[in-house]
């Protein structure tokens, strides 16, 4: 089984690598790569992809709570 990870940009996008399938509502099977960027902004024109269009226009640097033993 191939690692699979999510990761959260800065003020950028969702970037998703490893093996995974991206579906729509209807259950259609969206082209990807073994690594691709979701858009977070709302500005690509290539929706649900990034386009780079967030740069310098989008906000968000997300970090996970410190988990305590």
């Amino acid at each position: 089984m191939s690692n699979r990870q999510i990761k959260v940009m800065d003020n950028g996008p969702l970037r998703v690598s490893g093996e995974v399938e991206l579906i729509d509502m209807d259950g259609n099977k969206l082209t990807t790569k073994q690594s691709f960027s979701l858009c977070r902004c709302g500005l690509t024109s290539k929706m649900p992809f990034c386009d780079g269009s967030h740069k310098g226009k989008f906000d968000s640097c997300v970090r996970a709570e410190k988990q305590l033993d």
